[in-house]
């Protein structure tokens, strides 16, 4: 079932926004850079409603999609998505909310071809 979400408050914003990369200079005749803020509510937003990307919200708060897109490939090599992980599984700890001991795994995409 998708969830509902509204935007990062300024409180859970200020949980990660150390952690992005300095935002590039601003070149002549190129479209403005996006708020890393705006590009996680957008990112946070298809996580959590499920949508397709073709579906992101459209308004002040949002990041483009092709925006979204381009940024969240970029963090995905520079290893700031590594650290946003790292910094909520570290704040799920200090509140007690992981159960470190719990696992669980989901084979519904399990690749074998088998029969019975």
């Amino acid at each position: 079932m998708a969830g509902r979400f509204e935007a990062l408050s300024n409180l859970e914003w200020s949980l990660f926004e150390d952690i992005f990369p300095k935002p590039p200079e601003k070149r002549e005749r190129v479209m403005p850079h996006s708020s890393f803020r705006y590009v996680l509510n957008t990112l946070v937003y298809i996580l959590i409603t499920r949508c397709c990307w073709s579906d992101v919200p459209k308004g002040e708060i949002w990041a483009s999609k092709s925006s979204a897109h381009r940024w969240l490939k970029g963090w995905q090599l520079d290893g700031t998505l590594e650290a946003l992980q790292a910094q909520i599984l570290g704040i799920g700890q200090d509140k007690g909310l992981i159960k470190w001991s719990y696992g669980a795994m989901d084979g519904s995409f399990f690749p074998w071809k088998g029969g019975w």
